[in-house]
């Protein structure tokens, strides 16, 4: 007795697809080949998702799972498995849907409910299975009906909320289900709509104003609002002006406020009654008519001298009784100068600031713009220097000059020039620089500055300062060549070199058949510092003469090495022979005489060390001499006993400034 399963199969009949409450068969074939016609007997075992919904023994090849009233929750993926003498095979996944899902049931927690209560709402899929989707709704006569959406994994019904607003009374609630069937969505109808009645705990307010809602400022009004209330327990009454409460009462159906009326109470008022989450209010718009225009004041003069004389004056346009004031503003608050229309005062540099009027009229109180007064003090005649203090610069480098007025009210004008040329205007409080870049041998060499501010006496001018253009630098010893040159000209030429101290010295001459000549200088020295210039002339008996070159003569490079490395011997012997010394005086001392001959010697070290300071230029630190000072005191007290003898030796660092290679 052999056989073999061919493939077993399993089909929905009708079809794969039917409607709800449609009769539903679910078959299972088994297809065997057996050697010899003997009974078999065939264990079928049917699954819907995963899990048992069928079983029967049979020996036919076909079994069949009936479903007389096809439900929703029948929708899902079935396999046969078929099991015979220890062999056993299994169907593929047919998937069946049945559509149209059951009706849900909405029911509500409570029939009847306050403004600002909520109500729980219950929607219920009893033959679905999930995961679905619920959806909710609120209906309200002449409103668009508001949803809420809430999915659900792993139940069949869903809870919601909804809260109870102003203006709700009677209200409609349903809902409907979905789920998804392979990427298909399907949705349920609507269920039963359940009914809400909505009572109301106090009725909308009352906002009144008195005596009217339009009022003149300066007179009184009073706002009144008042509500009905069902139950008098945590219920306030607010009065809003631009969301800023003016005015609130708790447990009282009635709320007063008065007040005097200014142009800047018309607006919107608003009246709120609150009681639970339940809230009404009403609005009240009011208008207050102006009482008098604001107050102008103005000036003789918003910019004047200093012990010039200044007139305010302060008027309403079109009223005349009125309480004025004059003020100055103050950042700690304004000063009062005088209780009138009109101010006379003859004025100083500290009367400059903003001024202001205030106009009182039946308690309303008004001020007028500020306007701004300025007293200027006249500028000082201002100075003209170099930053880096010579007047020389060296040419085509630039130079940096600073214009100074000592006097004068801010803000300061100042004009730059270079010759008659203005180079530079520039506006600050006490003075300006100029840079000029890059300094050539023909520029102006004149430079002056003028400083200016609002005053009436106009501007001043500096002294016209005078730059020296260094044409270069050479070191001391060094030869040096000047060449003097023509551009045309008849032969021979006479060429005379001059230098320009005190007066013009003539240092060299010749006469050559050619339009150059150069001179070689074979050891500059510090008195070859000065002006030099060259003068050529021929038989025409006519002198021409060049532009003159500045030369300043400098150290050389191994006369700089030999003044610094003499100062650093001086300073190393100098520490030498102090610490040589301070070391056979601690050795000498003992005991309590050590700690005075400490005390006596910190000072005469130090006077010493500091006179060589004075001594030696700036060469030495004098915070270094203070340190070597507190550190011998120092010692002197830690030393004192049996371990005197075993001291060390402390040692001072010394700060070395460069040496200024122009002195």
């Amino acid at each position: 007795q052999v056989f073999t399963f061919n493939k077993v199969e399993i089909k929905a009949q009708p079809s794969v697809k039917v409607k709800n409450g449609a009769s539903l068969s679910i078959v299972c074939h088994a297809d065997i080949s057996k050697s010899t016609d003997f009974q078999l007997m065939h264990n079928f075992t049917i699954l819907k998702n995963g899990k048992l919904v069928f079983t029967a023994v049979s020996d036919k090849e076909d079994a069949r799972y009936e479903i007389a009233m096809a439900k929703s929750s029948d929708t899902g993926d079935y396999e046969c498995t078929v099991e015979a003498d220890r062999k056993k095979k299994s169907s593929n996944d047919l998937h069946v849907w049945v559509t149209g899902m059951t009706k849900p049931i909405l029911t509500a927690e409570k029939k009847e409910v306050l403004e600002g209560e909520n109500v729980k709402l219950r929607c219920e899929l009893p033959e679905e299975e999930p995961p679905l989707y619920f959806f909710f709704r609120k209906i309200k006569m002449n409103s668009t009906p508001k949803e809420k959406f809430v999915y659900e994994a792993y139940r069949n019904f869903s809870v919601v909320t909804f809260s109870v607003e102003e203006g709700d009374n009677i209200l409609q609630f349903d809902c409907f289900g979905r789920r998804n069937v392979k990427l298909e969505y399907e949705n349920s109808e609507y269920s039963n709509r359940t009914l809400v009645t909505v009572r109301e705990p106090f009725i909308k307010p009352t906002l009144t104003a008195k005596p009217s809602s339009t009022i003149t400022e300066g007179d009184r009004i009073q706002f009144e609002c008042s509500t009905v209330v069902a139950q008098m327990h945590d219920i306030e009454i607010i009065l809003q002006k631009n969301k800023t409460i003016l005015s609130s009462v708790r447990d009282e159906k009635l709320l007063k406020y008065s007040a005097v009326a200014t142009l800047e109470d018309s607006g919107e008022y608003l009246c709120k009654v609150e009681q639970g989450r339940a809230s009404k209010t009403t609005k009240l718009d009011v208008v207050v008519s102006e009482l008098f225009a604001k107050p102008i004041l103005t000036a003789s003069m918003n910019k004047l001298d200093e012990n010039k004389e200044l007139t305010l004056n302060c008027s309403i346009s079109g009223f005349r009784e009125a309480n004025f004031s004059i003020l100055r503003k103050n950042s700690n608050g304004d000063i009062q100068l005088k209780s009138s229309s009109y101010l006379r005062v003859r004025v100083n540099v500290n009367d400059t600031g903003s001024y202001i009027c205030r106009a009182e009229v039946k308690g309303i109180i008004k001020e007028s713009k500020p306007v701004r007064i300025n007293v200027y003090a006249p500028v000082s005649k201002p100075t003209l220097s170099v930053v880096s203090g010579l007047p020389e610069v060296v040419l085509g480098k630039p130079l940096k000059l600073i214009c100074r007025s000592v006097m004068g009210t801010p803000p300061i004008t100042f004009t730059f020039y270079k010759g008659k040329a203005v180079k530079k205007i520039v506006t600050n409080d006490t003075y300006a620089m100029f840079l000029d870049e890059n300094v050539k041998q023909n520029d102006q060499r004149g430079y002056k500055c003028d400083a200016g501010n609002n005053h009436s006496s106009g501007v001043k001018t500096s002294n016209i300062l005078n730059i020296t253009v260094i044409d270069g630098e050479v070191e001391d010893g060094s030869e040096t060549a000047f060449l003097c040159s023509v551009k045309e000209g008849s032969w021979p030429i006479h060429f005379r070199i001059f230098r320009k101290t005190d007066h013009e010295d003539l240092i060299f001459e010749t006469s050559e058949n050619a339009d150059r000549i150069i001179w070689h200088k074979k050891a500059m020295t510090r008195e070859d510092t000065g002006t030099y210039y060259c003068v050529a002339s021929n038989r025409a008996n006519v002198d021409v003469k060049s532009h003159p070159i500045t030369i300043r003569v400098v150290l050389a490079v191994w006369q700089k090495g030999l003044i610094a490395a003499f100062v650093l011997i001086s300073i190393a012997g100098a520490v030498t022979l102090t610490l040589w010394w301070f070391l056979c005086k601690k050795k000498k001392a003992k005991g309590p005489s050590m700690e005075m001959s400490g005390s006596a010697l910190a000072p005469n070290l130090t006077n010493e060390k500091l006179t060589r300071q004075h001594n030696d230029g700036d060469y030495y630190s004098g915070s270094g001499y203070i340190e070597d000072n507190e550190n011998h005191m120092k010692s002197t007290d830690e030393s004192k006993g049996p371990d005197l003898e075993s001291a060390e030796v402390e040692y001072t660092e010394v700060d070395v400034s460069t040496l200024d290679p122009h002195r």
